[in-house]
């Protein structure tokens, strides 16, 4: 059985005995079969919905179908995996969002690591994260929130689309930047997060913010107080952010969907993923009728952007959980 150790230095060799006249015989040799792209998130919801629209652009320019496979489990990381564990020839993507640089601080013994097990390829998009709240809590704007939670400690709940989340970092650094206390609700998904708070179960929450919001929001059930993202949303610009109404300068988060291939696949490949990727999101066209109306912001980036932006990231994050103090669960 060929070791990936041999497998990498197989594929180094062809490339490197390559020349230039010989361009078109690589070109025809990948991909050589269909691709998968991994969503290790269920079939509903952003890392998905992305990931499609990629498999449906990417597919002419290639010229081989891309699959997208749903592999969910353990918050993400049962699909993370099993990718780290695929050949890396280039016909396996992996979608990865923020809570992959978020889980490092939180799990000391993950299965991978994200930046050595795997090998970036573009920053796809951003999605706002917002600060909702049921219409029956006593708050009309993120500084009466404030209040509301200073004024009874641990009254206040948040609801998240689960443990270690961007979403739940959002909550945590408010709690210690404002100096408040609020009880935090987990919750499987995006979906139920919204039940709950339609219900009251939850009296607030950092939610990605997107399309399925805002008739929650226009109708009156739910009232967006403010954006945890750096800037106000297209779809909502009077909302302010939280960094300007509360007033607390420096609060900012995001949620960001990227592509990484497992670690080793020939760059070549991955440049090649890349300028295309990014060709897709940034089309005029596209943006305007399938990302920007449902909140996504296109990116695209270069691999080298995309990994610096994740280390970045992973210290980021690193801070906020160590300073709210959570521990995983």
């Amino acid at each position: 059985m060929t070791s990936r150790r041999e497998f990498l230095t197989h594929g180094v060799a062809v490339l490197a005995a390559a020349t230039v006249p010989a361009a078109p015989v690589h070109a025809q040799a990948w991909p050589s079969r269909p691709i998968r792209i991994i969503v290790p998130l269920p079939p509903v919801g952003g890392s998905d919905y992305l990931a499609r629209i990629l498999a449906e652009r990417l597919q002419p320019v290639l010229g081989q179908p891309l699959i997208v496979e749903n592999r969910v489990g353990a918050d993400g990381r049962i699909g993370i995996e099993h990718a780290a564990r695929q050949a890396p020839d280039g016909h396996t993507i992996l979608f990865i969002t923020n809570t992959q640089v978020v889980q490092p601080a939180l799990f000391a013994k993950l299965p991978y690591d994200i930046m050595l097990d795997f090998d970036p390829v573009s920053w796809v998009a951003n999605l706002g994260i917002v600060l909702v709240v049921h219409s029956g809590v006593p708050a009309k704007s993120v500084k009466e929130f404030i209040e509301l939670a200073r004024a009874r400690p641990g009254y206040v709940t948040f609801g998240t689309s689960g443990f270690g989340s961007p979403f739940q970092l959002g909550g945590e650094l408010l709690k210690t930047m404002a100096g408040i206390k609020m009880l935090h609700v987990p919750y499987k998904g995006s979906g139920q997060v919204t039940a709950a708070l339609l219900s009251g179960e939850v009296m607030s929450a950092f939610a990605p913010f997107h399309s399925a919001f805002l008739p929650h929001i226009q109708s009156g059930k739910l009232r967006a107080l403010g954006m945890a993202s750096p800037k106000r949303s297209p779809l909502l610009p009077e909302i302010p952010t939280i960094a300007e109404a509360g007033p607390l300068p420096g609060y900012a988060l995001d949620s960001w969907f990227g592509v990484v291939v497992p670690a080793g696949t020939p760059k070549p490949i991955a440049e090649q993923l890349s300028s295309a990727i990014a060709a897709i999101v940034q089309d005029p066209a596209l943006a305007k009728e399938r990302l920007l109306p449902q909140g996504w912001e296109p990116v695209g980036s270069t691999p080298a952007e995309l990994s610096a932006f994740m280390k970045a990231g992973i210290a980021k994050y690193a801070k906020i959980v160590k300073d709210a103090k959570i521990t995983a669960e």
